[in-house]
């Protein structure tokens, strides 16, 4: 019985991750017809980027990278963005926990007309994993992260794991 438990957890773990690695974790779950910008090209500065979190408001309301914006995911609306970005031309940044959910929000954004989207490669958890600061609600600096699930959570090595 012991062995048949120890098969059935591997299995679970690894099917539950996709892949043992972030990059074959995307590959398996990301179609790249939305193109990725790193962390490392995100923190550069920029004339005007807008940046747009598709997690959901619990996730949000955690930890967030500074001005982004809170479109959600479950509940994502297309109006508000027009709303808010009325340029299509706008250059856009979406993220969520690693880029998996980035990316289906980001190719509605594109199948909507805009042209100048990009997923952000591994998500807030890579932003952390790489130093960067995140801000709670108050706009304070924060080490919490939202981890999305105890499953997913093994992709965030940095920060404080908030579930």
């Amino acid at each position: 019985m012991k062995i048949f438990v120890s098969i059935a957890l591997c299995f679970f773990t690894y099917y539950s991750h996709g892949q043992e690695s972030l990059p074959e974790l995307l590959k398996h779950y990301n179609t790249k017809n939305i193109p990725y910008i790193t962390v490392q090209e995100l923190a550069m500065p920029k004339t005007k980027v807008y940046i747009l979190d598709a997690r959901e408001k619990e996730e949000y309301h955690t930890s967030h990278l500074k001005n982004a914006i809170f479109v959600g995911y479950n509940h994502f609306e297309l109006d508000s963005v027009l709303i808010k970005i009325p340029n299509k031309n706008s250059e856009i940044v979406v993220y969520c926990s690693i880029g998996i959910r980035s990316e289906i929000i980001a190719s509605k954004l594109k199948k909507a007309g805009y042209s100048n989207v990009f997923n952000l490669y591994g998500g807030i958890f890579e932003w952390k994993n790489n130093g960067f600061t995140v801000y709670n609600l108050e706009n304070i600096e924060t080490e919490n992260i939202h981890a999305y699930s105890k499953d997913w959570s093994i992709w965030l090595k940095k920060g404080k794991k908030v579930f």
